[in-house]
């Protein structure tokens, strides 16, 4: 395993390479300019919109070939350890990025926690009481929560209950340091509805799977051995089970972390999320740039502990 995760590790940074001249190229050809915004907010006089456009892009370093941009770019980051700083405001992205970060990554585990307090209990349930009432129910509701947008729900749960009963849930950020139960108390719906999108998948692959592991010869030995129905499902086969769910789940941490773009611009929270949407919309490339590396490192390094932990959960699986 050790020879295995330290090649994984070597491929990261070729992984984030590649993403990264993905990204840089991208969000270049969003149509629309932030030399656009910069002139619009100088109100330049008649007949010198050109020339100002022209110093403005200079100024930036716009006017630099492609791979010149983002050499400069990669060197301020192996070199200085800088993700450089915005064009609109002049402000340190690495500063910024420190700043919102721990609050996507509370929402992140958070919903995490949420979907998988959810979802696992409740398929190993719908499993051992296959084709009964409560079974049809649950996968029903599994079908739902796949099929209900995140960002639906998100303002859904804004809009009627402030029409219904007056109340909408905290707008204003709690810093955990200063109230740490206001901050949970402010996390726990929007974490709850990223939770939800994961919900609905994980639910019914942990059923189908306690399914087909309940069906094994070892568990049919366990039953004869008039073990306790407790003892079998949670010794014998949830383990065994777990491991496709493990990949289920690993596949949607990126799919959280998107959500939470929206989720976090719907609840008015300081994340990178709406750092992101906010730098997509005022076209500040090295700010986008910057976060979706950030971004994709969590993912990669993400994807590679849900594989190293294959080998724990079942050690018969060997890595070459």
């Amino acid at each position: 395993m050790g020879a295995y995760a330290i090649r994984r590790l070597l491929w990261i940074p070729v992984t984030l390479v590649v993403i990264s001249i993905i990204v840089f190229l991208l969000v270049r050809w969003i149509p629309g300019d932030i030399v656009d915004e910069i002139i619009a907010q100088q109100l330049p006089s008649a007949g010198n919109e050109e020339a100002e456009r022209i110093a403005i892009t200079h100024a930036l370093g716009l006017d630099k070939p492609f791979y010149v941009q983002y050499g400069h770019w990669v060197s301020n980051i192996v070199v200085h350890g800088s993700l450089g700083k915005s064009l609109n405001g002049n402000q340190d992205i690495t500063k910024e990025i420190l700043h919102r970060l721990p609050i996507s990554l509370e929402l992140t585990i958070m919903a995490l926690i949420i979907g998988i307090l959810i979802s696992i209990p409740i398929g190993v349930y719908a499993a051992i009481r296959q084709d009964t009432v409560p079974d049809y129910v649950l996968r029903s509701i599994a079908v739902v929560l796949i099929s209900v947008p995140s960002f639906w729900l998100g303002t859904i749960i804004m809009i009627y209950p402030s029409i219904w009963w007056g109340w909408s849930p905290p707008m204003q950020y709690i810093s955990f340091g200063k109230d740490p139960l206001g901050n949970i108390g402010m996390f726990l719906i929007p974490a709850f509805i990223l939770g939800t999108a994961m919900t609905g998948s994980s639910l019914r692959m942990t059923r189908t799977m306690m399914l087909e592991v309940m069906r094994q010869d070892y568990t049919r030995t366990a039953w004869a051995k008039g073990l306790t129905e407790r003892i079998i499902v949670i010794r014998h086969a949830l383990k065994n089970a777990l491991i496709p769910v493990i990949t289920i789940i690993g596949m949607q941490i990126p799919m959280i972390i998107g959500g939470s773009v929206i989720v976090e611009q719907i609840f008015v929270l300081p994340g990178m999320g709406r750092y992101l949407l906010d730098a997509i919309n005022h076209r500040d490339y090295p700010i986008v740039s910057g976060i979706n590396l950030v971004l994709a490192t969590f993912v990669v390094v993400i994807n590679l502990i849900v594989d190293l932990t294959y080998g724990w959960m079942d050690p018969r699986i060997h890595y070459q």
